[in-house]
């Protein structure tokens, strides 16, 4: 079996500088030491792109940049791992397995919290087991594997900057755990999935999170000018404080000049009803879409697909609530 690795930057491969931590790190040698003497030995390429970056500076064109890549090395192997810092991993995930699913073989991102030079790092644990995660033979599209778990995609956010197990996934089961030998969950519903979609793109999307006594005019400032959607983090399962005088009115005015307002929970476990509550009510009575039980990382990267499609406000809120990729629990 056939595994190729894309390194596209990331704390895994970075090394002491005198700016701080900057990609330098032999990662080939590093490879070939690591597989040497397993299964693996002479199954696994490497290729490095030529712009490495620390994730925290990634964009939907970098996005677009692994999704072409991986197109273009498919037929050159039967799995492959993404190499990404953690920092955006959630969003990648989220973002190739929008634009992926026709591509029928798995794609694993992983990367570390430490460099590999680092005592104790989990470089090695997460690349050798992303690398297992490939080769399993297992249909589950994009997923990430660290800290021990494979997690879907679409499904994953980024809980913490230091610990080890620092990716969960907070609405659905892990996809896989590892052991002696690993523990193997269903994959869950695929989505209806999006036959060519067109390359992604840079996209203007406001995230803003609402707090105890936000204003009107704050709210307003924040979106003018127009974004081309915004991503509003509520309150619980979508409240917002429809007391506060003309608050609702800037959102209502916001989707009345075309822009798709996503509503959001600012919990990481949330199944976003909006109308569930009255102060939920009044942002669906304006037009607001609610997010369901996707995370932060889905909704965003969704809306920058969904944009970069080239749809409208109606057919954006139509597709945020239609099971793409894995995203959402589909209700009957």
């Amino acid at each position: 079996m056939r595994v190729e690795i894309l390194y596209t930057g990331g704390t895994l491969g970075m090394v002491d500088t005198p700016q701080g931590l900057a990609p330098g790190a032999d990662l080939e040698g590093w490879l070939h030491r690591l597989l040497s003497g397993t299964e693996l030995d002479r199954g696994v390429g490497l290729v490095t792109f030529d712009h490495l970056i620390d994730s925290a500076n990634a964009t939907s064109e970098d996005w677009q940049h692994i999704v072409d890549e991986l197109w273009a090395r498919h037929d050159d192997a039967d799995a492959f791992v993404v190499l990404h810092g953690t920092d955006t991993m959630a969003y990648a995930a989220a973002a190739l397995s929008y634009a992926l699913t026709g591509f029928d073989k798995p794609v694993v991102l992983t990367g570390a919290q430490y460099p590999l030079g680092v005592v104790g790092t989990d470089a090695a644990p997460n690349v050798t087991g992303a690398l297992r995660a490939a080769m399993a033979g297992q249909s589950f599209g994009v997923a990430i594997f660290f800290g021990h778990k494979l997690l879907r995609g679409t499904r994953v956010t980024k809980t913490s900057s230091w610990a080890f197990q620092g990716f969960g996934s907070p609405s659905v089961p892990e996809l896989a755990r590892t052991g002696a030998p690993w523990q193997w969950t269903a994959p869950g519903p695929r989505g209806c999935g999006w036959d060519s979609p067109r390359p992604y793109r840079r996209c203007d999307i406001a995230v803003l999170d609402l707090a105890p006594g936000i204003t009107a005019d704050r709210l307003a400032a924040m979106i003018d000018p127009r974004p081309e959607a915004v991503v509003l983090r509520a309150f619980g399962v979508g409240n917002a404080p429809s007391d506060e005088p003309g608050l609702v009115d800037v959102i209502a005015a916001t989707i009345a000049d075309g822009v798709p307002v996503v509503v959001t929970s600012q919990c990481h476990q949330a199944d976003v009803l909006l109308g569930h509550y009255e102060a939920g009510w009044e942002l669906a009575r304006a037009g607001a879409i609610g997010s369901e039980d996707m995370t932060l990382e889905a909704v965003y990267a969704k809306l920058v697909f969904l944009l970069s499609q080239g749809l409208g406000a109606e057919e954006v809120a139509h597709w945020m609530g239609t099971s793409i990729a894995g995203e959402l629990t589909v209700r009957s």
